[in-house]
Formats: structure tokens, C-alpha cells, sequence
């Protein structure tokens, strides 16, 4: 029943916050390893899984935001509005810059009080964490090394990969919305003169300017994102090698200047 005769309080026994939100599983989830027990290894665990969290929101976003630009792309006799794409975009970007953040709360944490239990967690690593590859290869930064690279993938890990890989990405997504305007959208040159032409004539073209806005917008804070936590991996550990086997933070500061849309960037010379 809905409507102004319905009283919420009466309900109470149907379905409660914590069965809504299967509190006891999650909060059970933080599983600390180390014996004698660490004090900082439950913020440690608590702050990767929240990340985890968050990662499946933002494929939940990214990704209906590319399905909404495909469809647009391919039925644009339809009249799609793009506007709640742009919605889901900026949600994303909220969510990024609560993600840079919250390293923040990971450096309340200082170098010794990592080091109690810092031995415990090898080989794992945030390396392994395929919900960031899949946010990559979603937002154009496709690499199949990586899926060679992961040990001890599940095989619906594997899958869930490999169907990234293979399927869109925002951009690709972005490009069939200009060429559904009847925009070339060819090699990157012919690319950058349509991405012009839209950034100069915002009279016709200004809901693809924003989305531009919005994927640059997205592109930027990932990069803000992998420079403050290679500053923390130092902060922490220095130069040491990750628990992984990779080579820490220079491997890190090797990814800092990637960029998903570099023609994006690009397109400010010419404006």
C-alpha cells in the first residue's frame, strides 16, 4: 500500500536497516590476519573495502553512462536527452573526489603502525583489485597485459575482465554520439578538428561540450587520484617494493600521467 494512508512505523517488523543493508554479513567482513593482533590493520582493511564499494558504484554509473551515450549514438531519431548521463558523470566525480580523500584517513596511520602487519599481507596487493582494472578499461585505458598479469583470478574474474576489455568504452561511446550528429569521427586529427568545431559552436553542439566537460572532469580527478596515493605509498613504505611484487611507488608514479582522453587535453592548444 502506498499513498498518505499508509504508516511506516506499523511496518517496522517487515524489514528492518540492518536486514535492508545485511549488516551482520558486512560488518563481519573485516577480518583482521596478524596474531599478535595490530591495532591499525582493521582501518586498514575498513578503508580498502569501503574503496571496493566504491568502485561498484562508479561501474554501476560509468557504466549506465555509456550505455546511454550508445544509445543515443545509434537511435539518435529517438531524441535521447543526455542530461541524466551528465547526472550520472557529475554523481561520478563526487564519488572521486571522496575517493582522494579518503587516503586521507589511511595516513592517520604512520609508517611503524603499517609495519606490525605489512608482512602478513603479501602477495596480496591493491594491484589485484579488478574492480580498478575494470574502471580503467571502462574509461578507455585498455591493457590486456594486466589480465595476464593477475594471479589467482577466479574465472568470473577473468570473464568479467575480458568482457571490459572487449565491449565499449566511455570514449568509444562518446565518438559514436559524434558521429550520429553527422561529425567526422575518424583518426584522432579528424577527431580533434569535430572536437573544435563543438568547443566553438556551443549553440548547436553544447550538450556534447559537456559531456566532454564531464569526461575530462572524470579523466582529471582519476589522475588526482594515483598521484595522492603514490605520495602516501611513500609516505609509508618509500621506495620498497610492493606486497605484490611490484616495485611500489615507482611503479606507481610510472601511471600518474596517464590520461583516458589525451585528445581532450590536446584540444586546449587549439582553442
Amino acid at each position: 500500500m502506498t499513498g498518505p494512508g499508509r504508516r511506516f512505523g506499523e511496518e517496522g517488523g517487515l524489514l528492518t536497516y540492518g536486514r535492508y543493508l545485511q549488516l551482520p554479513e558486512l560488518l563481519a567482513a573485516q577480518v583482521p590476519q596478524v596474531e599478535p593482533p595490530a591495532h591499525d590493520e582493521l582501518l586498514f582493511i575498513t578503508v580498502h573495502q569501503a574503496y571496493e564499494l566504491w568502485f561498484q558504484q562508479l561501474l554501476h554509473e560509468l557504466t549506465a553512462v555509456r550505455d546511454m551515450m550508445l544509445a543515443a549514438g545509434s537511435y539518435p531519431q529517438a531524441g535521447t536527452d543526455l542530461w541524466r548521463a551528465r547526472q550520472w558523470l557529475r554523481r561520478a566525480h563526487v564519488i572521486e573526489r571522496l575517493l582522494v580523500t579518503q587516503i586521507d584517513v589511511l595516513e592517520t596511520m604512520t609508517p611503524q603502525d603499517f609495519l606490525e602487519f605489512r608482512a602478513a599481507l603479501a602477495p596480496a596487493s591493491g594491484f589485484q583489485s579488478v574492480q580498478f582494472r575494470e574502471l580503467e578499461f571502462l574509461s578507455g585505458a585498455k591493457d590486456p597485459r594486466f589480465v595476464a598479469r593477475f594471479r589467482a583470478l577466479t574465472e568470473a574474474e577473468r570473464r568479467r575482465l575480458d568482457r571490459r576489455l572487449a565491449e565499449p568504452s566511455l570514449w568509444d561511446a562518446y565518438l559514436g554520439l559524434l558521429a550520429a550528429r553527422g561529425l567526422p569521427a575518424g583518426d584522432d586529427q579528424e577527431i580533434l578538428a569535430t572536437l573544435t568545431e563543438v568547443a566553438r559552436d556551443r549553440g548547436r553542439h553544447d550538450d556534447l561540450w559537456q559531456l566532454a566537460e564531464d569526461l575530462l572532469a572524470h579523466d582529471e580527478l582519476a589522475g588526482l587520484w594515483r598521484a595522492r596515493h603514490v605520495q602516501m605509498v611513500e609516505r609509508q613504505i618509500g621506495t620498497k617494493s610492493g606486497t605484490g611484487g611490484s616495485t611500489g611507488a615507482p611503479y606507481l608514479r610510472q601511471r600518474v600521467p596517464i590520461r583516458y582522453y589525451p585528445l581532450l587535453w590536446e584540444l586546449r592548444d587549439r582553442l
